[in-house]
């Protein structure tokens, strides 16, 4: 009877583990992450950029990504998922080169960061509105993807006008 008893305890946390993780939280945590890199970097487009359409780009990021990040923030709250708080590595990264950058180089960098960015998270909402488990995470990512889609296009559309290959 204890070696069974001392199973059961050995079992528990596991249990408790596989119970409470939740299958989309590296959505939230992808997402959460993704949004904030947005924020950040457009911040920075705004005080460095010298083409207009990029630091009004930038400023589209900050307005938009601030929203998105506090609905995101209340949603994964409801759900217990922790969420994380600050740029990603890879942002930091952007944000370091992007310092480094002036003028066209810096503009240039911005949108193929831009491009790519919102490439990789049209593919996270398409991913999660396919085989994500949680309604209100795929509910979540139908109603940001119209927006991220439309980020991809205005970014697209000045890459396309300044010459910028990607």
């Amino acid at each position: 009877m204890k070696t069974l008893f001392a199973c059961a305890l050995l079992a528990l946390p596991t249990l408790v583990l596989a119970a409470s993780e939740d299958p989309d939280s590296s959505f939230y945590k992808a997402l959460a992450h993704g949004g904030l890199d947005e924020v950040e970097l457009g911040q920075l487009a705004q005080k460095k950029a010298t083409d207009p359409k990029v630091r009004d780009f930038g400023a589209m990021m900050v307005k938009d990504h601030s929203a998105a990040n506090d609905d995101l923030k209340a949603l994964a709250a409801s759900k217990n998922v922790n969420i994380p708080e600050h740029v990603s590595a890879t942002a930091e990264a952007s944000k370091t080169k992007l310092h480094l950058l002036s003028g066209s180089a810096f503009d240039h960098y911005y949108v193929k960061n831009q491009i790519s960015a919102h490439e990789s998270t049209v593919s996270l909402l398409n991913k999660e509105i396919a085989s994500g488990r949680d309604p209100d995470a795929k509910a979540f990512a139908q109603k940001v993807l119209p927006t991220v889609k439309s980020h991809l296009q205005v970014i697209n559309q000045i890459a396309a006008e300044e010459g910028i290959q990607h």
